[in-house]
Order: C-alpha cells, then sequence, then structure tokens
C-alpha cells in the first residue's frame, strides 16, 4: 500500500514541527489551509496554537464545515493543545465566538495546567505507545474534563486525563512533536493506514 499522505491544518500554531514529525513516521505530510487541500489527504493533524484563533481562521478559510463532514465520516484527526480542544464535543470555558470540530465525546478546561510561563515537561505513559514513557511539553495545555462512554483514556498526568482516542480521533494535551520523539506521530500514522485498508475492502 502507498505512503499515506497527512495534513497539517496549516492555519496557526506549530506546523512544521508535525510536518516534520510525520514525515519521520513514513508518512508523506503536506500543509492544509483550503477545502480543496484537504480533499487530497487521507488524515489531518489539528497542530497546537490558540484555538479560538484556529477556529475562526478555519472559517474564514471555509475549511470548517467540509473538516466538521470530514472528521463525521471517519477521517483519522490528530490533535495536539489547542488541537485537542477543537476536537472536543464540549468547552468548559470557551471564547467569544470559538467553535469546536467535534470528534470526541469529552469535555476540556482551556488553559488548564496555566499560564506560559507555567509550561513545563514530564513523562507520560502514553497507552498503545510502545517501550519508555513519552516526554510531553505542556505549553499552556488543556486538560480533559471528562469523557464519555465512547472515549478511551490513553494518558493522565497529575490525575488529569492528557490523551484520548475515539475510534479514528486522537488527541493529546501535550506537544510530541517539540521533543524529536516520533512515536505518538507512528501510533496517528498507524491508525490512517488501518483506515485507508478498511476503506479500500
Amino acid at each position: 500500500m502507498s505512503t499515506p499522505v497527512i495534513g497539517v491544518l496549516a492555519l496557526q500554531g506549530d506546523v512544521r514541527e508535525h510536518l516534520i514529525a510525520l514525515a519521520a513516521a513514513d508518512a508523506v505530510a503536506r500543509p492544509v489551509r483550503r477545502p480543496e487541500e484537504l480533499a487530497e489527504v487521507d488524515g489531518l493533524v489539528i497542530p497546537g496554537g490558540e484555538s479560538t484563533t484556529i477556529s475562526k481562521l478555519a472559517v474564514l478559510f471555509g475549511v470548517m464545515e467540509p473538516l466538521r463532514a470530514r472528521v463525521r465520516a471517519g477521517m483519522p484527526v490528530y490533535g495536539t493543545c489547542a488541537g485537542l480542544i477543537m476536537l472536543a464535543d464540549k468547552i468548559l470555558d470557551p471564547r467569544s465566538g470559538q467553535e469546536t470540530l467535534g470528534g470526541i465525546d469529552m469535555i476540556v478546561r482551556r488553559n488548564a495546567f496555566g499560564r506560559q510561563n507555567e509550561s513545563f515537561e514530564a513523562a507520560v505513559d502514553v497507552r498503545g505507545v510502545p517501550g519508555d514513557p513519552v516526554e510531553g511539553v505542556f505549553i499552556r495545555a488543556p486538560w480533559v474534563e471528562s469523557v464519555g462512554a465512547a472515549a478511551e483514556v490513553l494518558a493522565e498526568h497529575e490525575g488529569h486525563i492528557v490523551a484520548v482516542r475515539q475510534g479514528n480521533a486522537l488527541a493529546t494535551s501535550f506537544h510530541p512533536e517539540l521533543t524529536g520523539d516520533h512515536r505518538v506521530h507512528s501510533l496517528f500514522v498507524d491508525m490512517v493506514r488501518a483506515n485507508r485498508a478498511a476503506e479500500s475492502l
């Protein structure tokens, strides 16, 4: 089977780092800003950044509704930090005009771990990622307050949920793309490959 093509939503945030991590995990990685670019990818990463800004730019660029449709149809999607917020069905403290894509039955709290100057790194055991714990970089990170029955908790830090999966949707509070450890991206690339294989049957 050919190498999966995975997009990174390139409206705001640490796009370049995700493109590098995906390429290292044996995917063809490309930035996505417009609906026609979204239509050409097998999966999508929503990077960290500012979730309200990403939400508003997605509407402005005309990509929000096509994105929602693809996520509902089962396209694999992975959100880090702000991307996790974008994949939540509910935000506890949304900003005015802030929208989400949905896709994971979870309630999230923005900036739950503190402000920029309270950013930190921590070793996180992530279910489905073999080997040593993942070094998680938490930057103004959200956490997941609660999940519904369909969502699987993959990791916690200090009693707070920081990684979740529901079907083809994966989300982490932390930034694995900033560490040089590409195992979480490899997990996502495997999800995209499995989805492509299922669709080709």
